[in-house]
């Protein structure tokens, strides 16, 4: 009889405030993927504010949700390209750069362990960040170099879009991409072992299969998955099956799981669909001016708030996500990236980023121990950033 079954057949009482945000408290909280630098710092919003009610982070509420270490996404679609993509990049660096030299006491751009030891203990958000989309270092390695050297610690091979040398996980399932074979070419292989090389964690969220697989077989350090879920509770395109999950084990990488209602609750999508579609005329809109899946889910979000409100699944599924990995490969591998600020809806209580210790609280009511809890708040990223730092 394990541990976990015998907490929760003689745990009887709830589990106290105090209990749980001490244990919150005491833990690394990392979160490896908020999009609000290009989702509010580029669009003109200033996070140095007071942004409660407009999104879902800001300095302020970083600290009180107890984040120790934010990966900030530096992130553009499949508008940009050659020309555009490296230089928008280097703007959402630029501005997290400015952030940080504004507020030296409580942040601070870190780029290895030693760095975020030294952030956590002087009581500063330790700040990093990773470029979500291989198309925007257009092809050119020597763009890679300077992104690490500007401070970026990961890489999503891909985004929605495929790049040259790599294949996203929508064109592999919609059967978009016309070049074949599907996955890693030559020169996507090359990019894996330069990340390797310069310490950058090769991310595989929003690859395809091929891909990921060709990836996992190419890479000699352990992989990040910085913001996907489980195909097996949700099976849409963004999550990973069981053999992938398997793999991730076996390569000692880490799987942080994704907040989206959409990629936690099987039949969010088919209800999200029917909400948009009762409002037609602006639908129709949307569509017409080419308005991005994404941004329109946004749109409708903040405009009917109260009809979006009402899709969003419980908190229980999030933890159902983490439960089925570590039953798969156990709790070293799996921890948090929200997608917060680039996700039009959460689970019901996870409002903004103030509420991460709900899910503390959640674990322990699941009968996961302090160690393992500590584990996936932050500790498997802490590892797997050390052992490709090496």
């Amino acid at each position: 009889m394990n541990f976990r079954f015998l907490f929760l057949l003689f745990f009887s009482g709830p589990i106290s405030a105090q209990s749980y945000q001490k244990l919150h408290n005491k833990a690394i909280l990392v979160d490896t993927h908020n999009d609000v630098l290009s989702g509010v710092v580029m669009q003109g919003m200033d996070i140095e504010k007071d942004l409660t009610g407009r999104t879902h982070s800001d300095l302020a509420r970083f600290r009180k949700g107890g984040v120790d270490v934010q990966v900030f996404s530096v992130f553009c679609d499949d508008r940009f390209g050659k020309g555009t993509a490296f230089r928008r990049a280097l703007q959402e660096i630029d501005s997290l750069y400015a952030i940080a030299g504004r507020n030296p006491r409580t942040m601070e751009i870190v780029k290895d362990p030693a760095g975020l030891r030294d952030a956590i203990r002087h009581h500063r958000l330790a700040a990093m960040m990773g470029v979500e989309g291989g198309h925007m270092i257009e092809d050119d390695l020597d763009y890679l170099d300077s992104l690490f050297k500007r401070g970026v610690r990961y890489m999503t091979l891909t985004w929605n879009n495929s790049t040259s040398w790599a294949t996203s996980a929508r064109d592999e399932t919609n059967h978009a991409w016309t070049v074949t074979p599907y996955g890693l070419t030559d020169k996507g292989k090359k990019i894996v072992r330069r990340m390797n090389e310069l310490g950058m964690l090769v991310d595989l969220s929003h690859v395809g299969e091929q891909t990921f697989w060709d990836a996992i077989h190419t890479t000699t350090k352990p992989v990040l998955v910085s913001h996907s879920s489980v195909y097996a509770l949700c099976p849409v395109f963004r999550n990973l099956k069981d053999d992938q999950i398997k793999a991730i084990g076996k390569n000692g990488g880490v799987i942080q799981v994704n907040f989206y209602s959409g990629f936690l609750d099987s039949t969010y999508m088919k209800r999200m669909q029917a909400f948009t579609a009762s409002h037609r005329r602006e639908l129709d809109s949307l569509t017409a001016a080419r308005t991005p899946d994404y941004a329109i889910n946004e749109y409708f979000a903040h405009t009917y708030p109260q009809e979006s409100s009402a899709l969003r699944p419980p908190l229980s599924l999030l933890i159902d996500h983490i439960d089925y990995i570590v039953k798969l490969i156990g709790a070293d591998h799996v921890g948090l990236g929200s997608d917060f600020d680039g996700i039009e809806s959460a689970p019901r209580e996870l409002d903004d980023v103030t509420t991460y210790p709900l899910i503390t609280r959640e674990l322990l009511k699941r009968g996961y121990s302090k160690t393992d809890i500590k584990k996936i708040l932050g500790g498997n990223f802490i590892r797997v950033l050390q052992e490709n730092m090496r």
